[in-house]
Parts: C-alpha cells; sequence; structure tokens
C-alpha cells in the first residue's frame, strides 16, 4: 500500500518536475534498487503555468494515466493552490523560475514565482495540516567555494538574483517548520542534466546546438566549475527523501562529478563527433561562481547513493537528444536560446 494518498506536484511540466512525474507513475528500470513504490495506489496532480519551459510534451506518455491529473494555474493562486492542497497530504514544489540569466535581466518573476508562490504553498499546507512538504531549491543558494564543499550548515550567499530568490524561499520553508511545526523537507541538488531539459541550459543548448553545426558559447575562459546530476538519480533521491528524510532537515543531493565548463564542452563534442571550432568564448556574465560542490554524506548516511555513472548518464541524455530532434528544434525556433545558458 502506498504511504501517501495523493501528491499535488508543482512545476511538474518542467524539466525536473517531468521527470519526477514519470518517475512516480512509471517506475525505474533497475529493480534491484532500494526504493519505495510510491504505489499503485498514490495519484499525481500536477500544477504548472505552462509559462515558457512548462511543455505537456514533456508527459505526454502517461497524460491518460488514471492515477495522474494535469491542472494549468499558478501556484501564486491562492484560491486554486488551497483548492489543490484540500485533496493532497503532499506538497512537492518543483515550481520556479530557475534561469540565472533571465534573473539578472529581470528579477521581478523570479521574486514573485520563487518568493510569493512558496509562501502560498505553505500557507495551504498549514491550513490542511499537509503531511509532508518538500521544497526543491538548488546549490547556487550557497554561492561560490573555492576549495572544499558545501554541507547543509553552509551558510547562504547567493551571488545572483535567482540563487538569492531560492534562498529566500528556503527560508521562508524552514521558518514554517519553526514557527507553525509544518512538516517541511529541504532538497538541495547540485547541476541536474538529462531528457526534457528545456534548451537554455549548457548541457541541452550545448548538445542541441552542436547537432546543427551551431557555436557553443563559453562564459570567459571555461574554468568555472560545476557538479553534475543526472535527473533520473535526482528524481529518486527526492523520492527517498520523501519516504526516509526527517522533516525539517535539509539534504544535500550531490554526485561528486566535477567539472570545467570547458572540459564538458570538449566531452561532449568529442560524443557527438563535433569539430572543437564550435567552441566560442564569450564575455563573462555577471555575478559568475567560480565553482559549486556539494558534500551530501548526510543523504548517503541515510542510505542513498547516485545508481548512473556520469557517462553513461552523459551518453544517454546525448543519445535523447539525437533521438528527439522534434522535442527541441521547435523550442529553439519559438525563442533564440543561444542567448543563454
Amino acid at each position: 500500500m502506498a504511504r501517501f494518498r495523493k501528491i499535488l506536484i508543482t512545476g511538474g511540466a518542467g524539466f525536473i518536475g517531468s521527470n519526477f512525474v514519470r518517475y512516480l507513475l512509471r517506475g525505474t528500470k533497475d529493480e534491484g534498487r532500494r526504493t519505495w513504490d510510491t504505489g499503485r495506489g498514490t495519484k499525481v496532480v500536477n500544477l504548472d503555468n505552462l509559462t515558457y519551459s512548462g511543455n505537456l510534451e514533456n508527459l505526454r506518455d502517461i497524460e491518460k494515466n488514471t492515477r495522474y491529473k494535469f491542472v494549468k494555474g499558478d501556484i501564486c493562486d491562492k484560491r486554486l493552490v488551497f483548492k489543490l492542497a484540500k485533496e493532497c497530504d503532499v506538497i512537492i514544489n518543483f515550481a520556479a523560475e530557475s534561469h540565472v540569466d533571465r534573473s539578472i535581466k529581470d528579477p521581478t518573476e523570479f521574486i514573485r514565482t520563487n518568493i510569493f508562490g512558496t509562501q502560498v504553498l505553505l500557507d495551504a499546507a498549514k491550513e490542511h495540516k499537509i503531511k509532508r512538504v518538500i521544497q526543491i531549491g538548488t546549490d547556487e543558494v550557497y554561492g561560490t567555494i573555492t576549495k572544499g564543499f558545501f554541507d547543509e550548515n553552509s551558510p547562504l550567499r547567493p551571488n545572483s538574483p535567482y540563487a538569492a530568490s531560492k534562498a529566500a524561499a528556503d527560508l521562508l520553508v524552514r521558518s514554517y517548520f519553526v514557527t507553525y511545526k509544518l512538516p517541511v523537507i529541504l532538497v538541495r541538488s547540485s547541476n541536474n542534466f538529462g531528457p526534457r531539459q528545456y534548451p537554455e541550459k549548457i548541457m541541452s543548448l550545448f548538445i542541441t546546438n552542436a547537432l546543427e553545426n551551431k557555436k557553443l558559447p563559453i562564459y570567459a575562459d571555461g574554468s568555472n566549475v560545476r557538479e553534475w546530476l543526472y535527473v533520473l538519480d535526482n528524481c529518486d533521491a527526492i523520492n527517498f527523501i520523501l519516504n526516509a528524510g526527517k522533516v525539517g532537515e535539509i539534504y544535500n543531493v550531490g554526485s561528486g562529478n566535477e567539472m570545467r565548463n570547458i572540459d564538458l564542452t570538449k566531452k561532449l563534442l568529442n560524443i557527438l563527433g563535433k569539430d572543437k571550432n564550435l567552441i566560442k568564448f564569450v564575455k563573462d556574465r555577471p555575478g559568475h561562481d567560480k565553482r559549486y560542490a556539494l558534500n551530501f554524506e548526510k543523504l548517503k548516511q541515510l542510505g542513498w547513493r547516485p545508481k548512473y555513472t556520469f557517462e553513461d548518464a552523459l551518453k544517454e541524455t546525448v543519445l535523447w537528444y539525437k533521438e528527439n530532434t522534434g522535442w527541441w528544434k521547435k523550442l529553439k525556433k519559438k525563442e533564440k536560446c543561444e542567448k543563454f545558458w
């Protein structure tokens, strides 16, 4: 029997959210891994406003599943959120404006969605006595680190309007645990990559640009370091934390796969059989964090480990974009994604 009756997932048509919805409803390939079957009984309600990066094609294969329901709407819509929360016992908040470059250009929507939207969800959870609230965060709230790793007790020092809005949301979530005893858990993961990522982030943009023989724009000299986590590992970790995590706690989700942007770019070009002359160095963006790296020992001690190797996950990701050109070409045609990552 499923532990939870019905889960409200916000932002479930986006990159990580849609992968998580499919993870819950379709399961994983690895039957030998310790998992919790959310079950034949647990239902999923997906609330998504379908802004530029929300895409119902991400969920086309499960849209007729009897345990799944899609609702188009804004997490800032208090009446709608309260109505949906009344029927659920878990809220998992993936909904967020998440692109650093866009936040630098105009932070307004980031403040509205990431902070006020989170408050609406928390108030709905408090009103309807939700059993668990999972806030999906980011390693970017910690800022940059030259050596060592961020753990869950590291201070928050965000360096972009996006990261600042996520840090503010995290603090708001924590305050609802302390003040109202709301059963919240904070999850902060490193850079995700994988299928169905809107082609504006470095991984999805560079793969699709290379497939089109377009330039791959690397900021500055490409020495910035990121830790890469396969999205299906992140989905597995979030489900693990939902079932095994302790309320009021923060859990970092990492992989240990650190890589300079220039090295990642060369690796992608090598997998795709493309020439390195596609690399184009461009002016650095303001406040560009030099390195992210997470200590996720706390989660490992709880019993979770990544399943996929970086090499295998990267090849699977490249293959997905090669086999699904129709998915990303229409998105890139709609908006000039090569301006961003």
